[in-house]
């Protein structure tokens, strides 16, 4: 473990000791993007927030309102700055990592998730062109890159939440290991090892917590190989610690796994809030707190859907909406699509962030762009 983390933080300390800096503005990148391919309900505009982020993925804001951005293949994790409504430059603040795709923020601190470990950069935002070393705030997760990129995020306790995926596509690994939510303490001096948040859970790329109850929710990619059109991705809800969601033993409430259903009923198991259909790959998601949409948006999910990599048929490639009354899902519907044109998609959501304006943000890893959705009253 030592080695592996040496080596990174070699890596680390090479590539970062002069960050990138890369202007913002109308280039010719954003300019060919075709967002007039983009579909929105009525009110609602598209433009280029930024278009230099590449394989941009999670998305967190800083408290002096510096935008975060993580990557996955890139291995860089990138800060925005931001003045007004629009992004004005880039760096990139950290490179050579394994699979960063997740970033959050707290206390003035910007927290990185590292496959196997959890990177603290303290006090980032006092100068961002001189980004500090980071300080290895856990390496006790498993190293698995199968499905080892994560998410994470601070929940309402004040603790890290922190998914591990299955390091696989169907197998029966240790619950207490794989196929989870973690969470931790990260305070200082409070310490603590990673504890089971919720079980039987694939792979969570996004979750969030009601603003109102407090409650996490979070997506889960379905397994593959069942065919086209099974299993459903799924949207589901945690109001309590120690909930199972299934896997590897039942897929989207419903269905038995062919290798290991016979171990588990599905009646075992939390069936999911939402079925969000199969092989959309739901990533990022989080509830709408913003005053710039009409009412009825308020306290809604927004989903974004990364899209299918080997369905005969391609499908997803846009960004959902979920309307709840309480606790309860009554709409389910697409909220933008047109990354996917016919069988070829030009960019693929990632992860959505509600500014504090009340903008939209949308990440993209295919077009390294992020994109701001808007209302206009009408």
């Amino acid at each position: 473990m030592l080695t592996h983390m040496t080596s990174h933080m070699t890596e680390w300390l090479r590539r970062c000791a002069l960050p990138v800096l890369l202007a913002l503005g109308a280039s010719a990148s954003a300019q060919k993007l075709p967002l007039e391919k983009i579909k929105l309900p009525p009110g609602f505009e598209i433009s280029v927030f930024a278009d230099n982020v590449p394989n941009a993925r999670a998305m967190a804001l800083g408290d002096k309102g510096t935008l975060f951005v993580g990557s996955m293949r890139a291995g860089r994790v990138y800060a925005i700055r931001i003045r007004g409504n629009k992004a004005v430059e880039t760096l990139t603040i950290a490179a050579g990592l394994n699979l960063p795709v997740g970033v959050a923020f707290r206390n003035g601190a910007l927290y990185v998730s590292d496959v196997s470990r959890i990177l603290r950069f303290d006090n980032i935002e006092a100068d961002l062109a001189k980004p500090p070393r980071p300080v290895v705030v856990d390496d006790r997760f498993p190293a698995d890159t199968h499905h080892g990129w994560k998410f994470i995020a601070f929940g309402p306790d004040g603790m890290l939440y922190v998914p591990v995926g299955a390091p696989c596509n169907i197998c029966n690994p240790d619950s207490g290991r794989y196929a989870n939510i973690m969470r931790l303490r990260v305070d200082q001096g409070t310490g603590g090892a990673p504890e089971v948040f919720a079980r039987g859970v694939r792979n969570s790329v996004g979750f969030d917590w009601h603003p109102e109850t407090k409650e996490l929710w979070f997506t889960d990619n379905g397994r593959d190989w069942l065919g086209d059109d099974a299993p459903d991705d799924e949207l589901n809800h945690a109001p309590r610690k120690d909930m199972h969601f299934g896997y590897p033993y039942c897929h989207a409430g419903d269905i038995a796994d062919p290798e290991y259903g016979h171990l588990r009923k599905c009646a075992e198991f939390t069936p999911p809030a939402v079925k969000l259909g199969p092989h959309v790959a739901s990533l990022g998601m989080r509830f709408y707190t913003g005053a710039m949409f009409p009412p009825d948006y308020r306290n809604n999910i927004f989903i974004a859907e990364h899209g299918s990599w080997n369905r005969s048929t391609k499908i997803g490639y846009r960004v959902k909406r979920v309307a709840l009354s309480g606790n309860q899902p009554v709409k389910h519907e697409v909220f933008a699509e047109g990354w996917l044109q016919g069988q070829a998609a030009w960019g693929r959501p990632v992860d959505v962030l509600v500014m504090p304006d009340g903008a939209l943000l949308v990440s993209d890893d295919h077009a390294g762009a992020i994109y701001r959705i808007s209302y206009k009253r009408r």
